[in-house]
């Protein structure tokens, strides 16, 4: 399965769904380890050390700094890792409202991290998206 890489179809049949949870972002020094009960959604590592995407909880329970306190919008469309413009154009609809956002891209999915007072609104600009795209 290699995905879909075809824009207007992408943007079409995507059906943006909002996670439950709230989430955050935390670092971690070079070589400190990942607590074993922490569970991150996401874990970079760069040479500043490890960044890793976790429920609010869970960051609070770890006694860890979060920072970008947001909610997860997964784009539910087996997207290819090589798709070209998808992501472009759906950050550039969420700009277009003021609205940051921190797109992960995944095998099957692209994840969205949107502000969490603005998430039903991100969802909303979506949906738009994906009507539009259709017509």
């Amino acid at each position: 399965m290699t995905g879909e890489t075809d824009l207007k179809t992408l943007l079409a049949t995507m059906t943006p769904e909002l996670l439950a949870g709230t989430y955050v972002f935390v670092t971690l020094a070079p070589g400190v380890p990942v607590a074993e009960n922490l569970e991150p959604v996401m874990i970079f590592r760069e040479r500043e050390g490890v960044t890793l995407i976790v429920t609010e909880d869970a960051a609070r329970e770890a006694g860890l700094t979060a920072s970008f306190r947001c909610r997860m919008v997964t784009l539910n469309i087996h997207s290819s890792l090589e798709a070209v413009g998808f992501l472009a154009a759906i950050t550039t609809r969420l700009a277009t409202a003021g609205m940051g956002v921190n797109p992960v891209s995944a095998f099957y999915h692209d994840h969205l991290f949107v502000p969490a007072e603005r998430a039903e609104e991100a969802l909303e600009l979506l949906r738009r998206l994906a009507t539009d795209s259709a017509g």
